[in-house]
């Protein structure tokens, strides 16, 4: 089974905002999930990003791929430079 890390559309028509979510890769982009990891609000000034570091880096070290999207969200908040510096370390 194949786990990504990816968007979950969310809110009313023309005020999107988005839960960060890991889920099957099989499943529907708004479809069943495991774990919810944070949320993206794109239209707040400046867009907001709210995401538990804990457990992303725990579903990151498990296995779980990120979409590009949520890839650069993670980068934005620092995530993916922790850890790339934990597997730089376990090697």
């Amino acid at each position: 089974m194949a786990v990504r890390i990816r968007l979950k559309r969310m809110g009313a028509n023309k005020r999107p905002f988005y839960r960060l979510v890991v889920a099957d890769a099989r499943a529907a982009r708004d479809g069943r999930f495991i774990d919810t990891l944070g949320y993206y609000d794109p239209l707040q000034e400046p867009a907001k990003i709210v995401i538990d570091e804990e457990k992303a880096l725990d579903w990151l070290k498990k296995g779980a791929q990120p979409s590009d999207t949520a890839k650069y969200l993670l980068t934005q908040v620092g995530i993916m430079d922790k850890f790339a510096a934990s597997r730089k370390a376990a090697q």
